[in-house]
């Protein structure tokens, strides 16, 4: 039945910005959520908010997380900040209208289905797809609210690597040698079953470095969401900050509620808002994160504007050490999302020879063009895949 999919969907979407927020939630739990629904009447917001938060919460201090977040993602047509387009609400009942039977056969207003069908939607789909493509830095405060929901609610998944290692498999281009012996020893030695054996896939690492200096200040909240979502979102990421020195924020960022976050971050990172030191910076992380981070084939982001107070040779000599101990290096630049933006900055003439991919970071819609390539992942430009 396609109510009950787009219920399940968001469900699992609903629970995704739940595990970013920090409250863990099973996927065992999102199953009794969506058949406990089936027994109530989704016209009533709170009986809703009642059935999740029974099903999906376990422990007391995550209620206030849960409030918030229920709050966000499951927003009335009402509800919907002052931006939003006039077609909307008409789009919206008539949505409505159509959702009046829930799984099962029972009937009731899928209200909640309408409002968020689709994994980045909170408002109507068209609202969505203004904000999906409008640059941070002209968001509202409500429309803000809406972005920051959107990302936390973001899954992020990088392509795998082959290891060294082998594992059993059905038709691998190894074969095992040991277990064959093994397997035949019922048939007199006789060999007349082969184990096969193939190479270990497994997920690149993932290293972020953003700058967080005064030229940044317009995009520093929104992108250190951004880098709470991935380091949580992946096992093996760290997370780097920088100004005019370097912090690792990797331990402040994992496991904790959001606010809780962002909160270490700033008392750690003393430096947020001021100056920029890309080379010092870069010569930093190379000298004493480099080896225990860029291992095992890692991707690095480069999250800055370009803007750079220091001596253009350091940062041409960083980046080009950075770029050969990397699998690939991408540099994520706000500006770039401007039309008649050019890499002028002489940071930015220094480190755009050893950049293999410059790509935007201003809006929602280049978030998710950066998670296809994460996805995707060719092979680094005239370097050997390690």
């Amino acid at each position: 039945m396609p109510q009950q999919h787009h219920l399940l969907a968001n469900l699992i979407r609903f629970g995704r910005l739940l595990r970013a927020a920090g409250v863990p939630v099973t996927p065992q739990q999102i199953g009794n959520a969506a058949a406990a629904l089936a027994y109530i009447d989704l016209a009533r917001r709170e009986d809703v908010a009642a059935v999740l938060r029974a099903t999906l919460i376990t422990r007391r201090e995550h209620l206030a997380l849960f409030e918030h977040a229920f709050h966000l993602f499951w927003q009335r047509p009402e509800e919907k900040p002052a931006g939003s387009l006039p077609g909307d609400r008409g789009e919206q009942r008539r949505r409505q209208g159509e959702s009046r039977r829930l799984a099962g056969g029972r009937s009731g207003d899928a209200r909640l289905e309408g409002e968020s069908s689709r994994p980045e939607t909170i408002l109507t789909y068209s609202a969505v797809e203004v904000l999906r493509h409008k640059p941070f830095a002209r968001l509202s405060e409500s429309e803000l609210e809406q972005i920051r929901a959107l990302i936390l609610a973001m899954s992020w998944d990088l392509a795998r690597r082959r290891t060294r290692r082998t594992m059993r498999a059905a038709h691998g281009p190894y074969f095992d040698w040991r277990r064959t012996w093994r397997l035949n020893l019922r048939y007199g030695g006789e060999m007349l079953r082969l184990s096969r054996r193939r190479r270990k896939l497994k997920r690149r690492p993932l290293v972020v470095l953003c700058d967080l200096s005064g030229s940044m200040e317009r995009y520093s909240r929104i992108l250190l969401q951004f880098v709470y979502v991935l380091t949580n979102g992946l096992e093996d990421a760290e997370a780097f900050v920088f100004g005019t020195r370097l912090t690792r924020v990797t331990p402040f960022l994992r496991r904790r509620p959001l606010s809780t976050a962002l909160e270490e971050v700033s008392a750690r990172a003393r430096d947020i808002g001021g100056g920029t030191q890309i080379g010092q910076a870069l010569k930093t992380f190379n000298k004493e994160w480099a080896r225990r981070t860029l291992g095992r084939g890692a991707v690095v982001l480069l999250i800055s504007d370009g803007w750079d107070r220091g001596e253009p040779a350091l940062v041409r000599k960083e980046m080009q050490r950075l770029q050969l101990s990397c699998y690939r290096l991408i540099w994520l630049n706000p500006l770039l999302g401007s039309p008649t933006y050019e890499p002028l900055t002489r940071g930015m003439q220094a480190a755009l020879p050893y950049i293999d991919d410059f790509l935007p970071i201003h809006n929602l819609h280049s978030l998710e063009q950066l998670g296809r390539l994460l996805g995707l992942l060719p092979a680094a430009p005239s370097r050997l895949e390690p």
